[in-house]
């Protein structure tokens, strides 16, 4: 069992302690309308006991915030990992055609013979496509 994965079990542990210990029991059998207390607050007051407020909950939501930082930073890596960029790859470049050396005069003499509208000037030819290409 790695150290991440027991450091997630117990915070996930305490996070349930937490919410076990934090149950506010249920009121579901005390029944009755209240009655207003008539003071300086004017608050409703149902069997003797204030309503609202919400500082249970307020305090529940900030437990949890709490909790929910302490196991967030539990789990992060300390150190990240950043493998290194590749090598360049090193490419070969193979010569272009097999023949001979351009602008010589077995180039030209390979080209006419070729080529019927090999343009001696430029070096190139016209495709069946209806481009200029290189004479190689």
């Amino acid at each position: 069992m790695g150290k991440t994965t027991l450091t997630a079990l117990v915070a996930a542990a305490l996070v349930g302690l937490t919410v076990l210990t934090m149950a506010a029991p249920a009121e579901a059998g005390r029944g009755g309308y209240g009655r207003y207390h008539g003071g300086g607050g004017g608050r409703y007051v149902q069997n003797n006991y204030y309503r609202g407020g919400g500082g249970n909950a307020l305090g529940a939501g900030l437990i949890g915030f709490g909790v929910g930082a302490i196991v967030g930073s539990a789990l992060t890596p300390r150190e990240v990992y950043v493998a290194p960029p590749p090598p360049p790859a090193r490419t070969y470049y193979a010569p272009a055609a097999y023949g001979p050396t351009p602008w010589s005069p077995d180039w030209y003499s390979y080209c006419y013979s070729r080529y019927r509208s090999f343009n001696p000037n430029t070096g190139t030819f016209i495709g069946y496509d209806g481009y200029e290409r290189f004479c190689r």
